[in-house]
């Protein structure tokens, strides 16, 4: 799959607060980017926890006057159903934000499975390696972390492909560096991914990928 060189971020400089955009969730953002072109004023926002997803629809809603349910999963499904409905009469768009779509995610009311039916989904998919990077290096910075490019390359070839994965590797690294006063190597790294159960500890260099 080709990926895009570098991420890019919405909007255009990135922050904080920003949606680092790369081939993972690229198609994701460009729906809801043209949702005049949805079926109907309302889509499904799929992704895992720490994805991004909130940040996505929260500037969806800023940028083009729609409404966001978040965990939607946990929200009463009679709310969903006349949000759904609303949407529909006011034309205004609804971002339904969710881990999963139905039937995995189990909507008892009947109604609002049809609605759901027909509603689109975009989806946020597991972070790629220019994103993976890309996030690797923004928590580093928020942290106040020295991270080189080859540390960040080696994590990025070693850690689980997820963001809980990237946040919970930035936690273990974030503590090494702070117990032993050094800048973050290879080494350093090595070790703390180790013995936070991160990385395997067998294998010429702790080098096999979680993939």
């Amino acid at each position: 799959m080709t990926q895009l060189p570098l991420p890019l971020a919405w909007p255009a400089s990135p922050t904080d607060d920003d949606f680092l955009i790369s081939v993972s969730n690229a198609a994701a953002a460009q729906h809801l980017r043209r949702w005049g072109a949805w079926p109907v004023m309302a889509t499904l926002l799929v992704g895992p926890r720490k994805s991004g997803r909130s940040t996505l629809a929260r500037l969806f809603a800023e940028q083009s006057g729609g409404t966001i349910i978040d965990d939607a999963e946990r929200v009463a499904e009679t709310a969903i159903f006349h949000a759904w409905n609303i949407a529909q009469a006011d034309r205004r768009p609804l971002v339904i934000v969710t881990q999963a779509p139905p039937p995995d995610w189990r909507v008892g009311l009947a109604d609002l499975r049809s609605r759901l039916a027909a509603t689109p989904i975009a989806r946020i998919d597991p972070p790629d390696d220019a994103l993976m990077a890309a996030l690797l290096e923004r928590q580093f910075l928020r942290r106040h972390i020295d991270a080189r490019s080859d540390v960040i390359a080696w994590l990025v070839a070693r850690i689980e492909r997820s963001h809980i994965a990237i946040e919970r590797a930035v936690d273990a690294l974030d503590a090494a560096t702070l117990a032993t006063r050094k800048r973050l190597s290879i080494m350093l790294a090595r070790t703390a991914m180790t013995s936070a159960g991160l990385i395997p500890s067998h294998g010429p260099e702790s080098g096999e990928t979680h993939r």
